[in-house]
């Protein structure tokens, strides 16, 4: 068994060695202290990120797929990640795909030995069929997860681009993929508690990188949803009205006949209204742009 101890994330915090001692109140503060150190920890990793954007979202717009890959949080963070960019973005869920070591079982309960198999994580990369359109995104807060490692690698031999995001230096734990993210988050509160510090940032990154991706896609018009999935749930509904009207300027009710007739396709909706142009027109001209919506209304000047 190999001994964890030299990583980072495993490390002793004297900040809170009296965690047991402290009221709640001053536990808290502690456990808040460290959380704020989260966010400069992601932007000194802003090269590293921006890279794996680029590649991501050259990677989606030649049709291939973003794929998580993790164990226990990790796993957990990429998956909700993957999960929640069809209600947001209209993608296909097929686009952005979420794989944790234990299937879907371990979403619900911890499945400790199943990070353990770097074969296991082989086998998920050939049952997707990865390939050279694809890229692999590996998630290990310790850095040294061989589910990961080893998906990592068959996406490698399959010609995939892979990421590989962990809270510990290189030095601590290695890694050979093309784009290698450290986030240096440091001990934790509680010590090897990586769902804490290294959780949160995992998802900082995770979001960054999802929401980034379509915003390269086309998927966003200044900062707003415009490929919301309007036809899902009533909040989902009242924010594309929303968007629209913001959009537009048009007051709630008018930015709802606009939506109606633009079959609830917000993007849509938004080039009928600002070019003055059928239906059929503005799909043309977002087909043609690629669904950037800032394109086709820069075109028409």
């Amino acid at each position: 068994m190999n001994d964890r101890g030299h990583l980072l994330t495993e490390q002793h915090n004297p900040r809170s060695a009296e965690l047991d001692r402290l009221s709640i109140a001053d536990a808290f503060d502690v456990m808040n202290a460290e959380d704020a150190q989260v966010a400069a920890a992601v932007a000194a990793a802003k090269p590293q990120i921006v890279a794996a954007v680029e590649v991501v979202a050259g990677c989606l717009k030649r049709g291939g797929r973003l794929i998580y890959v993790g164990a226990g949080t990790s796993g957990r963070l990429g998956v909700l990640d993957a999960a929640e960019c069809p209600p947001t973005f209209l993608s296909d869920p097929k686009q952005i795909v979420g794989v944790i070591a234990g299937g879907d079982e371990a979403l619900k309960r911890s499945i400790e030995n199943a990070e353990d198999s770097p074969d296991d994580g082989a086998k998920r990369m050939a049952d997707l069929m990865v390939g050279p359109r694809d890229a692999v995104f590996g998630i290990a807060a310790g850095g040294t997860t061989p589910f990961v490692h080893g998906a990592l690698r068959e996406a490698r031999q399959r010609r995939a681009a892979t990421v590989f995001l962990a809270c510990v230096p290189r030095d601590h734990a290695g890694d050979e993929a093309d784009i290698s993210i450290r986030v240096l988050t440091g001990p934790e509160a509680l010590s090897g508690s990586t769902r804490l510090k290294a959780g949160v940032a995992t998802k900082m990154v995770l979001n960054a990188i999802s929401t980034l991706t379509m915003v390269q896609l086309g998927k966003v018009y200044q900062n707003l949803m415009v490929d919301v999935n309007a036809r899902g749930c009533s909040k989902l509904v009242d924010r594309a009205i929303r968007t629209a009207a913001g959009a537009t300027g048009l007051p709630r009710d008018a930015a709802q006949r606009l939506l109606e007739s633009a079959d609830w396709h917000v993007k849509t909706a938004i080039v009928m209204h600002k070019l003055g142009v059928s239906r059929d027109d503005a799909r043309r001209r977002l087909d043609a742009a690629e669904g950037h919506v800032r394109r086709v209304l820069a075109g028409a000047e």
